[in-house]
């Protein structure tokens, strides 16, 4: 059978940013409950409009306690986990009603067993660029190494993918790719997407399909 792949897009802050991308049908809205990363969401839950979209929540070495009490607070549907979070935190999540997509920060030196020990605890893995920072770095991994890692299980392609990126990920040839993670480079300034941008590449997914 053959889908689209997912569109999350990542990082929203503005409400009427927010609107406008939900606006697009995007399959999930990212906001990052991280404070260091300059995506914070400091807005207050009633200050977020209601969304067609899944909203994720994106979370750096929380506590399970804190991370339930924010999915509550903000309707979310999804958890994303991109510290160093055990696999026993990832089900106690799951068990709780909620997506969990475990994010692993990949570069050449990233083992399989790592990758592993998560599989059955959470809903897809997310497969970013280890740099520095967690997350938004706007930088690829090199896509080779999904030819190992990729049979783990379905999984988000993040890290550095560009509005002009469609046609190489339709290229990709992975059973298990579910959807992109969109971020910095879609943004005018950080947490401010620029919407025909993302409505651009979303239509260039849109030529063709994946197996999944």
């Amino acid at each position: 059978m053959k889908n689209k792949l997912k569109i999350k897009v990542c990082g929203l802050k503005e409400p009427q940013n927010i609107m406008a991308i939900d606006q697009l049908n995007t399959d999930y809205l990212g906001f990052i409950f991280y404070s260091s990363s300059p995506r914070f969401m400091n807005k207050l839950a009633d200050q977020i409009p209601e969304t067609q979209g899944k909203k994720v929540g994106v979370f750096v070495n929380e506590t399970v306690e804190n991370i339930l009490a924010k999915a509550k607070e903000f309707n979310l549907t999804a958890i994303q986990l991109h510290g160093f979070e055990k696999p026993e935190e990832c089900l106690k999540l799951m068990n709780s009603g909620y997506e969990v997509f475990k994010a692993f920060r990949i570069n050449e030196f990233t083992q399989r067993f790592e990758i592993e020990s998560y599989k059955g605890v959470c809903t897809a893995f997310l497969f970013d660029t280890k740099t520095d920072i967690a997350g938004g770095s706007g930088v690829k991994f090199n896509w080779k190494k999904l030819d190992e890692i990729a049979p783990l299980g379905n999984f988000m392609l993040s890290g550095g993918i560009g509005p002009d990126d469609a046609e190489l990920i339709l290229k990709l040839n992975y059973p298990t790719l579910i959807g992109v993670d969109l971020n910095s480079r879609f943004e005018t300034e950080p947490g401010l997407k620029d919407v025909a941008t993302v409505e651009h590449f979303m239509k260039g997914l849109q030529k063709d399909t994946i197996n999944v």
